[in-house]
């Protein structure tokens, strides 16, 4: 396994500690492949987050956007159909999971739909007009134009 010994960019630059952090973590931190997801572009400032989460009811599952990390959480409600039958093959998985994206700055979560056993988070990324690059016009400074007085003759 590959390490790299990122320590060298933390004393020369500033402001990139987040990025070199989450490059320093190694991929067994990472979340496990549970349960899979998919994320598109729909717009040039809108995302859309899609979890496979079947066989979880609304209620069951859990969003919470909070700084920069947007959690999704499942965990399946005890099921007392369970006790009366007996599952001779479980290929569905019912376990809880806890699955969590880094939003880029001023990406925000706009809704939430669950249908067909996909839940799409939909964001959008909304930049404030202060952070926005502007246009600075540029202007000569032309010398004032001098008054001459004139004596009277």
């Amino acid at each position: 396994m590959r390490t790299f010994d990122l320590t060298p960019f933390y004393r020369s630059t500033v402001g990139f500690d987040r990025l070199f952090s989450l490059l320093d973590q190694s991929p067994s931190e990472s979340s496990p492949g549970y349960p899979p997801y998919n994320i598109e572009r729909t717009g040039e400032n809108n995302f859309r987050i899609s979890v496979a989460v079947s066989g979880f009811s609304q209620n069951e599952i859990s969003i919470v956007a909070k700084e920069n990390t947007l959690t999704i959480k499942g965990e399946k409600a005890a099921n007392e159909n369970s006790q009366s039958s007996e599952v001779l093959y479980r290929g569905i998985a019912s376990r809880a999971f806890e699955r969590q994206f880094q939003l880029a700055d001023f990406v925000q979560v706009k809704n939430a739909t669950l249908e067909n056993g996909l839940l799409h988070v939909d964001l959008v990324r909304e930049i404030p007009e202060a952070k926005k690059p502007r246009q600075i016009p540029i202007t000569t400074s032309a010398p004032a134009p001098q008054v001459t007085e004139q004596a009277a003759a």
